[in-house]
């Protein structure tokens, strides 16, 4: 898959350092946020600290529910036009047993599988979507700050250009979706419940050829796990290690980090001798969330108010649904008074944290019976959810939950005329 380098650019001069929406981040809660606002007629400026979105190992598995959301927008056949692949099923493999962990082909929906696609296909896709309205600006290189306050309340962001130049921009409602590292969250003082994970996540690529299985795949062994996507020409590979634990894995050098792999993956025994350490990227899993969304003129979406773990690849998806959500409530508030008060944002965390607090359950129980277990040398507490499977309705919730999560959400505001 070829990388599509991001066109869509924006001078801080033309903004007259005001406008009504400033967004920080510019990933997929960023992005589809300040699409859906500047689509309802809403000025919007959305801030991107680097230069493009070319990053390897960021998610890229678009779900169901956000393959439904692109469809409400009018972009699902734009989407369709970008290089990717559909999955339908995940299974999980150990040394003498395999099956299908969540089949969504049980799904009777317009999207029953993911979609693989580059995260920087996906966020060019949307941000030049959203330049063809106006009102929206994009501004790459400029990296926020700090925050603009007056008597208590959010007005702005300060950032800085590429040049180091400190620039301001006022707006009626700031949101920080500058992910699990956030600068404006850490401004604003918000206070964040930190749920922790066992592991950290060593992300490279092998290569892949043909008669290799297709299907993505789990691979768990003692003290060890890996994830298998596939990407067509190559493995993405996520290797699980105990929490803290990647010094220790380069310490021992690669020669040992190969053995490692092939003695869970016999097939990639003729692979791994182009594997570098320079070449993997290491992922500090986190799982939090902020006890309150919230101050007034400010709202966290996406990883900024909720860090996700790998598991399930649902981080991005559950991102874009926040901000639908914010969307949804913040738009009709704009059009009738040109402000957004503490109560919408308020309305804003109550709809989504119940999804955020439901994944995050299911990721811990993971952590707890699968990933723990299998990083310890025990074998994972699998029977039951075998057992379970055995059930139609088992199979069908978790595919549902795969796809879709708890409470979906669907675009309720208007297009501008």
């Amino acid at each position: 898959m070829g990388r599509t380098k991001n066109r869509v650019d924006g001078d801080p001069n033309d903004l007259n350092g005001r406008t009504t929406v400033c967004v920080v981040g510019g990933g997929p809660a960023g992005a589809v946020l300040g699409l859906l606002l500047a689509r309802s007629g809403i000025d919007v400026a959305v801030l991107e600290k680097h230069g493009d979105f070319l990053r390897d190992f960021r998610g890229d598995t678009i779900h169901p529910s956000t393959l439904d959301v692109l469809d409400e927008i009018g972009l699902g056949d734009r989407f369709e036009r970008l290089d990717h692949r559909k999955v339908s099923a995940m299974d999980l493999v150990t040394g003498d047993d395999e099956f299908t962990v969540a089949d969504l082909r049980t799904l009777r929906e317009r999207h029953p599988y993911i979609a693989m696609v580059p995260q920087w296909d996906f966020l060019t896709m949307i941000t030049e979507a959203a330049a063809e309205l106006p009102g929206f600006r994009l501004l790459m290189k400029a990296e926020a700050t700090g925050l603009l306050t007056e008597d208590g309340r959010v007005t702005g962001v300060r950032y800085r250009d590429a040049a180091g130049t400190e620039h301001e921009i006022a707006a009626a409602l700031t949101v920080a979706a500058d992910g699990r590292h956030s600068t404006l969250r850490r401004a604003a003082g918000l206070p964040v419940r930190s749920l922790g994970a066992p592991m950290d996540v060593a992300w490279f690529r092998l290569p892949r050829e043909p008669g290799d299985r297709e299907n993505p795949f789990l691979r768990p062994g003692a003290g060890r796990m890996m994830a298998m996507l596939n990407r067509e020409t190559y493995w993405q590979i996520a290797y699980l290690v105990p929490k803290g634990g990647w010094s220790r894995v380069r310490d021992r050098g690669v020669e040992a980090l190969r053995a490692d792999i092939v003695e869970l993956l016999p097939f990639l025994a003729d692979r791994v001798g182009g594997l570098e350490l320079d070449a993997i990227s290491v992922l500090d899993v986190r799982v939090d969330h902020l006890r309150r969304w919230y101050r007034p003129g400010l709202l966290c979406i996406g990883d900024a108010a909720h860090a996700m773990s790998p598991i399930g690849g649902v981080g991005i998806n559950l991102a874009i649904q926040d901000a639908v959500a914010t969307a949804n409530r913040v738009v009709p508030a704009l059009r009738e008074s040109g402000t957004v008060g503490v109560g919408d944002l308020a309305a804003v965390q109550r709809r989504r944290m119940l999804p955020t607090l439901v994944v995050q359950a299911a990721q811990l129980a993971v952590q707890r019976f699968v990933i723990e277990r299998v990083l310890d040398g025990r074998p994972p507490a699998l029977g039951a959810v075998k057992r379970a499977r055995a059930l139609r309705t088992v199979r069908l919730l978790l595919a549902r939950g795969v796809g879709f999560g708890p409470l979906p959400e669907h675009v309720r505001t208007p297009a501008a005329l």
